[in-house]
């Protein structure tokens, strides 16, 4: 597998330390808030990564922690008038209802700031020991940014262009304004632990380093793409600057999420949670939509998008759906199917997998899914082709597919009929669509039918496209959407 290393800036050949083993670390919530929809995008990022390596044959343990002591936890607390602890344990909470519902994979150790408060401590002495970290007199513990020269080695940054134009608060006891605090004194009413430096509680940054540390040098750590600069920058500096070993060898990060073109914030009201997402659409559409662009890259949200979204999922889930009826044959002719065919499907499978191994590229990934799909409506359109004999293989492994895409992607999982029900519902909840009359009306149409009056038919048809509905006739009946 190919790999974009941030730090380096190129794509390699990832090879783990450790021959079979995969140790992947993930920056995960401040637990103060529900998850918005960028929480969804790295959660799936990193989810399909730890699928597909698993997929691959290795043996992966994967880490994401969570940060349950912040300003941000406190004044929540302090506004609600709740216990810092319950706010931490509320959100943390409904974090795992929301990738649960993403069909996210549940870490296999989830390490909280909190309860690793002595490793953080640890961290911190041996900074000030070597001289890297110092104390002030009000308890605080700073890093000395310029004590570790390969600062910015992530993330491209110049220390002297940093230093330009930054200074020193009043009252601040850092001496050097780069610097950062790796212990926080306590202040009046704020959750704290005693320490050497007195009481407070850890910096940001050095949670991170420390709940890490047992399996650093980690083979990749991940993150959203904001996280590079200060975060994974400093986490860098405070790790390897006590010479124990590099932190990481490679570096992911993932591209972020606008809303209509615009940067999501609650200043500008386009603030989405993924639980008001989830009430207009399926969670596995939020998840596809997500992964329909490279990881790297932005991607916007919109209610267009997740239109597009349906309507690609309902054309794999619909060929799905024909695959299993066509499978239900009992006889099959010995019809020669066209020439090349059994080697395009082939190659679109190892496409598939190729694709995945070029830096997780499902955009590409599902690209070659549409060309097996478009493959087999062309041998189940045809009827000469549907009743092929050599077409029943490829229908098989059409589903034998799906499996895949389940394992690696989190795809097209679903019971082809029950997610197609699925959709529609929640397309016509969203429409506001009157279901009694569509159904009066498709009855009337059958009816017509029946008695061979294909004008009053196409009537009736008219008068359902008319309501936004389209009809597709089958072998079982007809069936319903939204146009």
């Amino acid at each position: 597998m190919i790999i974009y290393n941030t730090l380096g800036r190129k794509k390699a050949k990832f090879v783990p330390l450790r021959e079979g083993e995969v140790n992947i670390y993930v920056c995960g919530i401040t637990a103060y808030d529900f998850c918005h929809i960028g929480h969804a995008r790295s959660a799936l990022v990193f989810d399909v990564l730890v699928r597909h390596l698993r997929h691959l044959g290795l043996t992966v343990r994967f880490i994401r922690n969570f940060t349950d002591v912040d300003d941000k936890i406190i004044n929540r607390a302090n506004t609600e008038g709740r216990d810092w602890r319950e706010i931490g344990q509320t959100y943390i909470d409904a974090f795992h209802e929301d990738m649960d519902a993403l069909s996210v994979l549940r870490a296999d150790v989830e390490p909280r700031a909190t309860d690793h408060i002595q490793q953080i401590q640890e961290l911190c002495r041996q900074l000030i020991d070597l001289g890297k970290a110092y104390a002030t007199p009000s308890g605080d513990v700073y890093f000395r940014v310029r004590s570790y020269p390969p600062y910015g080695k992530l993330s491209g940054r110049n220390l002297d262009e940093m230093r330009a134009g930054a200074r020193v608060s009043p009252g601040e006891e850092k001496e050097d304004p780069l610097d950062f605090a790796v212990w926080k004194a306590a202040k009046p009413g704020e959750p704290s632990w005693e320490s050497p430096w007195g009481k407070g509680r850890p910096g940001w940054h050095i949670e991170c380093s420390a709940m890490s540390r047992p399996w650093q040098p980690l083979d990749i750590h991940g993150g959203g793409q904001d996280l590079i600069f200060p975060h994974h920058e400093n986490e860098i500096a405070q790790s390897e600057a006590t010479g124990q070993c590099e932190l990481a060898r490679v570096w992911m990060h993932n591209g972020f999420v606008q809303i209509n073109s615009e940067k999501m914030s609650k200043s500008l009201g386009n603030f989405k949670t993924i639980r008001d997402i989830l009430q207009s659409c399926l969670p596995e559409t939020l998840r596809f939509f997500l992964l329909s662009k490279h990881y790297r890259s932005p991607i916007d949200f919109s209610a267009q998008g997740i239109e597009e979204a349906e309507r690609a999922q309902l054309r794999v889930y619909s060929a799905l759906n024909d695959a299993q009826t066509a499978l239900n044959r009992a006889k099959w002719k010995k019809s020669p199917l066209p020439e090349g065919i059994d080697a395009e499907w082939a190659a679109l499978r190892q496409d598939f997998e190729a694709a995945l191994d070029d830096d997780l590229n499902t955009a590409q990934a599902l690209g070659h899914i549409f060309s097996q799909v478009r493959i087999i409506n062309r041998l189940l359109e045809d009827k000469t082709l549907r009743a092929a004999e050599g077409t029943r293989p490829i229908l098989e492994d059409f589903l034998a597919c799906a499996r895949n895409w389940q394992e690696q992607l989190g795809l097209f999982g679903a019971a082809p009929a029950v997610f197609l029900s699925d959709l529609r519902a929640m397309r016509v909840r969203r429409a506001n669509i009157d279901v009694a009359a569509v159904e009066a009306l498709l009855e009337k149409r059958r009816q017509a039918r029946a008695e061979k009056d294909f004008a009053k038919s196409d009537e009736f048809r008219d008068a359902l496209l008319a309501m936004g509905i389209t009809v597709r006739d089958t072998p079982s009946g007809q069936e319903w959407d939204i146009a």
